[in-house]
């Protein structure tokens, strides 16, 4: 497994991808509220994507419809923006990819439509929490798969399991590189496996279920949810390690 070491001038590069993406995901949540159609949400941060100089890189990728995965209630990621209209008490994720001059940014927000249910502030609280204390968490030196333990046991000790079977990856010249990074341990040892290094540059996303982490994939190929049937949240930064410590890109 080949992981990319990136130079500084490359980890600007990224830098500003993923600031259009934060600054994107941001837009999308100062407009979040019931009435909206997840359509209109999405043809926004197109609109502002492209406004930047950049392109939306989920468009097309894999055969993905839109620029916006937009994921309602129960579907914790990969939801296609339809012409359905936010409510108030749902809760929506929203994950873009952004490619500019070569160069890709991924994040991902979960957030409510008006006042929602305590349990729905705990899932979302959850995801958030869970994507920091990892992130505060990474040294150099340290395997992914103690990271992925880091998420796994943040997310447990919240009472919520992590999806199985989708995680968070590499970044760079392409949208997913080296190494996967799962938000569990498949198996118990944590000391194999790559160590994180200066230069990597990596994206870390919680996806979290209230009970299964088993995933379905429903009709339209795409919508992922927990067989348990119940509602799911999802955040997700880019980060580059620089000088030792994790530093955040996708931020607005």
């Amino acid at each position: 497994m080949a992981i990319a070491l990136r130079k500084p001038a490359e980890i600007e590069k990224l830098r500003a991808a993923n600031k259009i993406v934060g600054t994107a995901l941001e837009l999308l949540k100062a407009n979040t509220k019931a009435g909206i159609s997840l359509k209109e949400l999405d043809a926004m941060a197109e609109d502002y994507i492209l406004s930047c100089g950049a392109r939306p890189s989920f468009k097309g990728l894999y055969g993905f419809p839109n620029t916006v995965c937009t994921s309602v209630n129960q579907v914790i990621i990969h939801g296609i923006p339809t012409d359905y209209k936010l409510k108030e008490g749902d809760i929506v994720g929203f994950d873009i990819g952004v490619e500019l001059e070569g160069w890709y940014g991924d994040a991902a927000i979960t957030v409510p439509v008006g006042k929602i249910d305590p349990k729905d502030e705990e899932l979302i609280a959850c995801a958030k929490e869970a994507l920091y204390e990892a992130i505060e968490s990474i040294e150099v030196g340290m395997r992914f798969k103690e990271l992925s333990a880091v998420l796994e046991n943040s997310i447990r000790q919240r009472g919520f399991v992590p999806l199985h079977s989708f995680c968070g990856h590499g970044i760079g010249k392409k949208p997913h590189e080296e190494p996967e990074i799962p938000n569990y341990i498949e198996n118990k040892n944590v000391k194999a496996g790559p160590k994180i290094k200066n230069g990597m540059v990596f994206c870390l996303e919680p996806m979290i279920c209230q009970k299964d982490s088993k995933p379905l994939i429903l009709e339209n190929k795409w919508d992922v949810v927990s067989a348990d049937g119940l509602r799911g949240s999802h955040y997700e930064h880019t980060v580059a390690i620089v000088n030792g410590k994790a530093e955040i890109l996708s931020l607005a």
